[in-house]
């Protein structure tokens, strides 16, 4: 078995969704969640604060530099993200199908190696 990071990306800009999408949204993803663990998939799943909720810590010489917000600026950001354990990259790229479309926003699929 392989892992794999599914990465919700989430873009900067445009119109967040209302308290009424989101829980819809919320309830696709909690039931994407579920078949994920039904099938044996799901490692671990989570959200993120937006960007300019980040401390970003710089080694700068002996010295570390904290700064508030994100270490660049971009227009999308990562704002979630499951750790999957599937067979092979086919099958991982099916559960990145299902959670674009339970989400409504692109799912970046990737190898993840365990540190």
């Amino acid at each position: 078995m392989s892992h794999y990071l599914l990465s919700v990306v989430t873009p900067t800009e445009g119109t967040p969704p209302t308290p009424e999408e989101l829980d819809a949204i919320m309830k696709n993803v909690d039931t994407l969640h579920r078949e994920m663990r039904d099938a044996g998939a799901w490692v671990f799943s989570g959200g993120l604060d937006a960007p300019d909720t980040a401390t970003v810590v710089r080694p700068r010489g002996d010295e570390l530099l904290l700064t508030d917000g994100p270490f660049i600026e971009a227009r999308e950001y990562v704002g979630g993200i499951s750790i999957i354990d599937v067979p092979d990259l086919d099958a991982a790229l099916e559960w990145g199908r299902r959670s674009a479309r339970a989400i409504g926003l692109p799912i970046e699929v990737r190898p993840f190696h365990w540190a």
